[in-house]
């Protein structure tokens, strides 16, 4: 199983990635998430004004085979949602990495996102995983 993880961002041991952009952090699962949760079928996101606290779940996301807690990779306030994946679930198969962001958090920390994963780690991570 190969992700095709862009390098412009960091990922959790969870498979959520994180991009930064003037403090403001865009998340969403990453395509190997995706393809093991298999067909989805609803997502629960918060609402903008949100605060989400680092490794706590900010939402959750439902495949006919699961249930699963969608884990923040920083603190801070929710300042968009993308309220179109409640009713497009297919664009985080076609678009994980771009058109199916989740969230934008205004962090209240960016250094915390160093914690997280490079590109190549997460890669490796899952290379090992098989």
């Amino acid at each position: 199983m190969s992700t095709n993880a862009p390098d412009d961002r960091r990922y959790t041991a969870s498979h959520e990635w994180a991009a930064e952009n003037d403090g403001v952090v865009t998340v969403g699962i990453t395509d190997f998430a995706v393809q093991e949760l298999g067909d989805l079928v609803f997502i629960d996101l918060p609402e903008v004004g949100a605060e989400v606290s680092i490794g706590e779940a900010f939402g959750e996301i439902e495949s006919v085979k699961a249930v699963s807690e969608l884990l923040s990779p920083c603190s801070g306030k929710v300042v968009e949602v993308n309220t179109e994946l409640e009713d497009a679930l297919d664009t985080l198969v076609e678009s994980a990495f771009e058109n199916g962001w989740m969230i934008k958090i205004a962090a209240s920390d960016v250094t915390q996102l160093e914690a997280l994963l490079p590109a190549d780690k997460y890669a490796k991570q899952l290379d090992d995983h098989e």
